[in-house]
């Protein structure tokens, strides 16, 4: 009786701890993931604040060949654009987090358990944090731009100079995109690229003839 014991506490143990493991697994798993989401977020809110603050240097440079008016809309929209990103996150994530913690409460009172999940609740998303990092990324594509244009006086140059320094990064950024997302590297560097393109030529050229038909 005492071998039988030993050997069905022996099978409780190792059930046990293949559960354990298994657990620890899973929440690696879990843990990668979220990182991986948080730098695809952070990657593509940098492309943002790059394509849309080089096509409003563009669109400006078009009908204005000062530097200053376009070092100054590129600030003006780095300013704006990062401040509606972090505005969006942070309500995207607010309502995520009420969500995810009605659902839980939800749980609970389906099990009838009386104890507070506060672990679990830690583990939530912080929509101070998703604000800033938002933000953050927006701001670091949009500076690309601005440091392009910001030094040189030519207006021919300063829009090449534009152009090339935001397809440099777009490059980069369709590269890490590719990379956290596990997609084919060459296609979609060229689709980010060709769409960076697609706003600045676009945003040019709608602002040249308005330009030359209004002004």
């Amino acid at each position: 009786m005492d071998a039988v014991n030993g050997v069905v506490k022996l099978s409780l143990e190792g059930y046990e701890a293949e559960r354990v493991a298994a657990d620890a697994v899973n929440e690696e798993e879990v843990d990668l993931s979220r990182r991986a989401q948080w730098l695809r977020a952070a990657v593509l809110g940098a492309n943002d604040g790059l394509v849309s603050t080089a096509s409003l240097m563009m669109g400006v440079g078009a009908v204005k060949d000062d530097a200053k008016a376009m070092v100054l809309s590129g600030f003006a929209g780095l300013v704006a654009g990062a401040c509606s990103m972090a505005i969006g996150e942070f309500v995207s994530v607010y309502s995520q987090v009420d969500i995810e913690v009605a659902v839980r409460k939800r749980r609970e009172k389906q099990r009838a358990a009386a104890m507070v999940e506060e672990e679990e609740l830690g583990k939530l998303p912080s929509p101070f944090q998703a604000a800033a990092a938002s933000a953050l990324a927006f701001s670091v594509g949009a500076v690309v731009p601005l440091l392009a244009a910001g030094f040189i006086g030519s207006y021919r140059l300063r829009l090449e100079v534009v152009v090339a320094a935001a397809s440099a990064a777009l490059v980069g950024f369709g590269c890490a995109g590719a990379t956290l997302g596990r997609a084919p590297v060459v296609r979609s560097c060229a689709r980010v690229v060709v769409g960076g393109w697609a706003a600045m030529a676009v945003t040019f050229g709608l602002m040249r003839f308005v330009g030359a038909k209004a002004l």
